[in-house]
């Protein structure tokens, strides 16, 4: 990440002739917010004297409590590359602080620098994240309102003319080079109408940001060809679902905490230790990491997504995978979260699960390399292959018994997510869905 200064941001707004400023965060839920201001206001941006009302987020505080300030991380300064008639418009990302100069309990970005604190304490230097977000692309209808009609009939790496949305996956890569992202790949996944761009991994509070920036670039540029790109994990019935698979590594001083030469499959007792956090904690750090209803139409066998606990050097059929590349490209592959979670949540409390693995040096299990798709119930249970929570309900039970994950979130955090997630559940039970009426209407 470059790092700026006040007159580095000064200057280059002059230069950009940016006219508008977005100060944007982001609520217990993900969504991005932003406040817009015209560049006259930049000195007080600078000074971290811009108020907001709290409470009209989500999860933030109450009416009587509202005020609070944002400030902006210099490093994260950015000029979309969109022209409007009058200049530029530029962005800042912010943390969210109390009138009494404390960050905000709330703040999932603050929440995340709590842990990586935590994490530094114990002599890590740095954790890297390597996320790999999925997302579908449907037509507009003439009103400029999405449709359910996919964009292609593509499908794993096809080209065009099958794949019609290699042109807007085009421009999206462009656009998210002139930002500064180190684009890796960019290719037509599994399901129609499916697409995956990756790019280069990065600390842990830039590659949420990155991924926070990520999604509004693919909305903006799809719109542009017609399109509406979203993240929902699973938009079709009996197509694969889009995940957002994350490969996350250790650093100390020395290099990759990971890597290991002379173990047998090249990771140090560290990452064994780290990957059987990820396992004990899986059902607790469920519910964060895949927190909406349709979260769980993907998590089912059949579609490579993982439902199962447990891990490989090789098989994807796991939760967990550990990639073929070692030295400093050594890491551990999650691969049950999906693109609808908050990432600065997530990352919370995946770091605070493989720390804990870390501290109480836990023993990861022996590896599973069959196929688990193709195993029964017993044989899963004989290798002590156990079943990630199957919906939003289940998940929120068992993160209110993890302590740990709670912890991670911190109590302001995850009694906020509990109740607005413990209302989606109760709304979603009292609806009436179309499966229903074609099953039981002409049936009763």
């Amino acid at each position: 990440m470059t790092k700026y200064t006040r007159e580095d941001i000064v200057r280059m707004a002059e230069e950009e002739n940016v006219r508008f400023l977005r100060l944007m965060f982001t609520d217990i839920l993900g969504t991005i917010k932003n406040v817009e201001v015209p560049i006259s206001q930049l000195k007080k941006v600078l000074d971290n004297k811009m108020m907001f009302d709290g409470s009209s987020i989500e999860g933030f505080v109450r009416i009587e409590e509202s005020d609070m300030y944002l400030h902006p991380d210099l490093d994260t300064w950015l000029v979309f590359p969109w022209e409007i008639k009058q200049g530029k418009i530029a962005r800042l990302i912010c943390d969210v602080y109390q009138p009494n100069g404390q960050p905000f309990a709330g703040d999932p970005r603050s929440n995340l620098k709590r842990i990586l604190k935590e994490m530094r304490d114990l002599g890590f230097t740095e954790f890297n994240l390597g996320p790999e977000p999925e997302f579908f692309l449907f037509k507009l209808d003439e009103n400029g309102k999405p449709t359910m009609d996919l964009n292609d009939e593509g499908g794993y790496f096809d080209l065009a003319p099958t794949d019609l949305g290699e042109n807007c996956r085009r421009d999206i890569v462009l656009e998210l080079e002139a930002l500064g992202f180190e684009i890796e790949a960019s290719h037509h996944e599994a399901a129609t109408g499916q697409h995956e761009i990756d790019w280069k991994y990065a600390d842990a509070v830039e590659a949420c940001d990155n991924i926070q920036t990520f999604k509004l670039i693919v909305k903006t540029v799809a719109r542009k060809h017609g399109l509406y790109a979203t993240f929902m994990p699973k938009p079709v019935y009996g197509i694969a679902g889009s995940g957002m698979h994350c490969n996350m590594s250790l650093f100390t001083e020395e290099g990759n905490a990971f890597y290991e030469e002379s173990d047998r499959c090249g990771l140090s007792e560290t990452a064994y230790q780290f990957l059987a956090g990820l396992l004990k904690h899986a059902s607790g750090y469920t519910a964060i990491c895949n927190p909406i209803i349709n979260s769980y139409k993907r998590l089912v066998p059949g579609f490579e997504a993982p439902v199962y606990i447990a891990w490989s050097t090789h098989n994807r059929s796991p939760l967990i995978r550990i990639p073929e590349s070692r030295g400093l490209s050594t890491r551990v592959e999650l691969r049950s979260v999906d693109p609808s979670t908050n990432p600065y949540l997530a990352l919370a409390v995946l770091l605070a699960s493989g720390l804990d693995g870390i501290k109480n040096k836990l023993v990861a299990p022996a590896p599973i390399d069959r196929n688990i798709y193709v195993m029964n119930k017993e044989e899963r249970y004989a290798n002590d292959i156990h079943d990630l929570p199957t919906n939003l309900e289940d998940a929120l039970l068992e993160l209110q018994k993890d302590e740990l994950v709670l912890e991670a979130l911190g109590e302001h955090i995850s009694r906020s997510f509990l109740e607005a997630k413990e209302i989606e559940v109760a709304t979603y039970l009292s609806q009436v869905t179309d499966w229903e009426l074609k099953q039981y209407l002409s049936a009763y």
